[in-house]
């Protein structure tokens, strides 16, 4: 497994997903997704990310040799930074939560209405590539540091089953992005490129992640579980009361808990 090819491919797919997703305007004839299908696919990104937060993310960093304090400290620090990372961004950055039509964040009334669908999700979708990129940066830390061992090559394959997993929940997101801003410019155009440049902050902070954790080994259990909190963050604030959307349908519930399934069996497989 060739770590530097692989590692192009894990931050590459995680883009190239939600472009993919957003072409399915082009496809699609109605403009909005029906709200039960919006319950499932969130309910399904929901249970992939959390998945990957725990056994990508805090379990990997709660098992490395921290000498100052325990490590269960550092992970409980580092989530809650990332919460509280994301919590400032919500509350400066003017944006707009469709599914509950609310904005949020500074007034900014130069700002249009798909600018602030736009950044909703892109602020959303910086802790993705975040992690994705302190994933592959750990390991090529380890591979620099111990190559060819058994724990290189598992977090080499914990990295790439956490892009997988990422990317396969980044598909039903490019649509959800792209449909409410065909609904709101009228142009399918225009709805496909603002659904592909929500995405593109994704590889942009997994470069800024991979490059933190790849030079500072010292940061490298503060990074993982940092970036773990900032998608827990996203999945409690957002995701989960979507996904259960109507209380008397539990498909969000279920999607939820495929979503983490899928994402659990993948980060196994591919760690052994």
């Amino acid at each position: 497994m060739n770590i530097t090819l692989t590692t192009i491919i894990g931050i590459s797919i995680i883009f190239l997903a939600t472009t993919l997703g957003s072409a399915f305007v082009f496809f699609l004839r109605k403009s909005e997704i029906s709200p039960r299908l919006s319950q499932i696919l969130t309910g399904l990104a929901a249970g992939i990310m959390l998945s990957a937060s725990f056994f990508s993310l805090l379990l990997p960093a709660i098992k490395m040799e921290v000498t100052y304090m325990p490590s269960w400290l550092v992970a409980a620090i580092s989530v809650l930074l990332g919460a509280a990372f994301l919590w400032g961004i919500d509350h400066l950055l003017p944006h707009l939560h469709v599914a509950q039509g609310k904005e949020e964040g500074l007034k900014n009334p130069r700002m249009n209405k798909t600018a602030k669908m736009f950044l909703a999700v892109t602020i959303h979708n910086i802790p993705e590539g975040l992690s994705v990129g302190i994933a592959f940066g750990v390991a090529l830390a380890f591979n620099r540091d111990h190559p060819g061992e058994a724990a290189s090559i598992a977090a080499l394959s914990g990295a790439l089953s956490l892009a997988i997993g990422i990317a396969l929940q980044n598909i039903p997101e490019g649509a959800v992005v792209s449909l409410p801003v065909k609904v709101e410019t009228k142009s399918t155009g225009k709805a496909f490129l603002f659904g592909t440049l929500s995405g593109a902050v994704e590889p942009i902070a997994a470069v800024v992640g991979l490059f933190l954790a790849f030079s500072i080994q010292a940061i490298m259990p503060w990074a993982l579980c940092f970036a773990a909190g900032c998608m827990i963050y996203v999945i409690a604030e957002e995701m989960i009361p979507d996904a259960k959307g109507d209380p008397t349908h539990h498909d969000g519930v279920w999607a939820f808990l495929i979503g983490f399934v899928i994402m659990m069996v993948l980060d196994i497989a591919f760690g052994e």
